[in-house]
């Protein structure tokens, strides 16, 4: 099978599954995906070709054709990557997708599982993307450093200020710097706490991590009452 005919067999199936409610209900949601380019179709949906597919030369052809012109098409691209079973090769896959990654829903998805087993190895990627001037690819790095590196076994103080040092106007990397502060108040509190007794944070994401502390089910009512008291007007 040819590779234009092998993508256009994955392609046409995605197509064959979408929802035009579901693709309604997604674009607003994905505001720089246009709503031209989302089929619309539900996670769990995309997920199964991946079962399906993984391991074939279909899937090997769908891989290795970059730019894809559909939203699940990246979406279905981002859970390949996460089901694969080698570092290494991983790690090369997610660093030929990401230039390629033009929203969040897509950035989020991507979350190979082989990750969580080589963390001193990842450290050594993360520290590259984190510098990217691509915005998802410094979302991807700071969502990998809260997926992996919050609990007390891999912690480091200084992992708060590389995520601190991040300076950027984009919205979607602020976001997911509020969520990593918010998430490692939980886990890792006296350190963590520091950063905003200090005001290390620009405004935006200072205020924005302690709203989602306070929402947050795993911060408790002492520590969300102190952190009322350090919002920024």
């Amino acid at each position: 099978m040819s590779k234009n005919k092998a993508v256009e067999e994955i392609r046409q199936e995605l197509l064959s599954l979408g929802d035009e409610k579901y693709k309604d209900f997604l674009a607003p949601i994905i505001p720089n995906c246009p709503k031209e380019r989302i089929i619309g179709i539900k996670c769990p949906q995309v997920k199964a070709l991946v079962k399906k597919y993984s391991g074939t030369p279909e899937a090997e052809c769908f891989l290795n054709d970059l730019p894809h012109k559909y939203h699940e098409e990246n979406l279905l691209h981002a859970y390949m990557i996460s089901a694969e079973k080698s570092y290494d090769e991983a790690e090369k896959a997610v660093d030929r997708f990401l230039p390629y990654v033009d929203n969040w829903a897509v950035c989020d998805s991507l979350s190979p599982k082989v990750f969580t087993k080589n963390k001193d190895k990842l450290m050594e990627h993360i520290l590259e993307r984190i510098t990217s001037e691509h915005t998802y690819t410094v979302r991807f790095s700071i969502k990998e450093l809260m997926n992996y590196y919050l609990s007390d076994d891999v912690f480091d103080p200084s992992q708060l200020e590389l995520t601190a040092k991040v300076e950027s106007e984009e919205y979607y990397i602020n976001m997911m710097r509020a969520w990593y502060f918010a998430t490692a108040l939980a886990k890792q509190w006296e350190d963590t706490i520091k950063l905003l007794i200090e005001r290390r944070l620009d405004k935006w994401t200072h205020n924005k991590t302690i709203q989602k502390a306070v929402e947050s089910y795993r911060i408790t009512p002492e520590q969300k009452e102190l952190l009322k008291t350090l919002r920024l007007k």
